[in-house]
């Protein structure tokens, strides 16, 4: 079973992975973009570092899921796709043209064309106050003063994510969008396992 984990910023990707991860007793690939040096670079410049963040997420994250291709059981904190639905926002916004943006996709599709496809993409979804109160309370530097930049971020996400997924003809039935409460109580926890691995037999 090799699942990917997705959702906009404060989701709580990573603490699910790590847990689905120990669960299941099976590798973690943990997403690269946290420990990526152009991070900070690109809060605090969004206009001369969107296109070359972003390209160095895309490499770093391409890396690691080749690293782990043939992995049977894999839990992802991060997917092409995810990373493709942060492109698309700074197109909205402004901070990327069109010429970069392709340059982008074409860079990602022959990524794609490289590595296994996951059995099941799991979309965290959360309130924007959810996702507000999570990035206030893991309280890092780069993020603060990003109000703006989020609002836009989450009020844009899972649209844009759901025209990437019908482009790219992901089939539906390898999709769970998934309604996420507090993952550090054992019920909510049993609850989402239940709900990845009856979406996962359905999407055989």
């Amino acid at each position: 079973m090799r699942i990917g984990i997705i959702g906009p910023i404060g989701a709580g990707k990573s603490t699910l992975s790590r847990m689905m991860a120990e669960y299941y007793g099976c590798p973690l690939m943990e997403e690269p973009v946290e420990k990526n040096e152009y991070l900070p670079y690109f809060y605090a410049d969004k206009a001369t570092f969107a296109m070359l963040s972003q390209n160095a997420f895309y490499s770093a994250l391409f890396l690691s899921m080749w690293r782990l291709k043939d992995e049977n059981n894999l839990v992802c904190d991060s997917t092409v796709y995810s990373n493709l639905v942060f492109t698309e926002l700074l197109r909205l916004e402004g901070y990327m043209n069109a010429t970069e943006v392709a340059l982008t996709y074409a860079i990602a599709d022959e990524h794609l064309k490289r590595i296994p496809d996951l059995d099941l993409q799991v979309v965290l979804v959360r309130s924007n106050e959810a996702l507000f109160a999570n990035v206030r309370k893991r309280s890092r530097v780069i993020e603060k003063g990003q109000e703006d930049y989020l609002n836009f971020h989450y009020n844009n996400y899972y649209k844009v994510l759901k025209r990437i997924y019908d482009n790219y003809r992901v089939p539906a039935k390898k999709i769970l969008w998934l309604e996420l409460g507090d993952v550090n109580e054992p019920k909510e926890f049993a609850r989402v396992i239940k709900e990845i691995e009856r979406a996962y037999n359905e999407s055989k």
